[in-house]
This record gives C-alpha cells, sequence and structure tokens, in this order.
C-alpha cells in the first residue's frame, strides 16, 4: 500500500486527468467519477487542486487509499470535499466573495 502524499496543483489539465481517476466509496458522498461532481458543482475548468490525508475508501486510478479531503477553486468557486470517517464524506460547494 502507497502512502498519499498532500498535494497541491495549479494545472488545470492535470488536475483534470486526476479528477477521472478519483471514486469515493464509503458513507456519505460517494462518486464514480470525481471530476464529473466538480463540473456539475460549475467548476468547467478548476485551476487550483489540493488534496491530503489518507480514506481507505477512496481510490485513485483503481488503487487504494487516495487522499481523505480535497479542495478546488475555479475563480471565486470553491468545491470542498472532506471526509469524515464514521459520520461519512461530505461534499461543500461555496462562492467566495
Amino acid at each position: 500500500m502507497k502512502r498519499m502524499e498532500p498535494v497541491e496543483i495549479n494545472d488545470p489539465e492535470k488536475i483534470q486527468e486526476i479528477l477521472k481517476g478519483i471514486v469515493l466509496t464509503g458513507s456519505g458522498f460517494v462518486t464514480t467519477c470525481l471530476l464529473e461532481d466538480v463540473w456539475d458543482a460549475g467548476l468547467t475548468y478548476p485551476d487550483y487542486f489540493k488534496a491530503a490525508g489518507e480514506d481507505p475508501t477512496a481510490s485513485l486510478n483503481g488503487l487504494s487509499p487516495a487522499w481523505e479531503t480535497y479542495h478546488l477553486r475555479q475563480g471565486k468557486k470553491v468545491v470542498n470535499v472532506y471526509g469524515m470517517g464514521s459520520r461519512g464524506r461530505r461534499i461543500h460547494v461555496t462562492e467566495t466573495p
């Protein structure tokens, strides 16, 4: 099992490539492709991505664990995915002033 190191990326094309491979299972917010949910939230070309922690119910390109928390931004719109352990994962979408 490979340890997931924190990552911070500012390249929109690399961000989209990573998001295509993220699958979140378990309880709470789940997805078969995090990129689709980010697009649904209104981030069509996210230009900032930060991920940290480890979640055994998350996978990246079919390998688990993946990161536990995700922070994405495009302009003033922000999407956060929080791993909540036994309480279940959640997603939060906001617009900064």
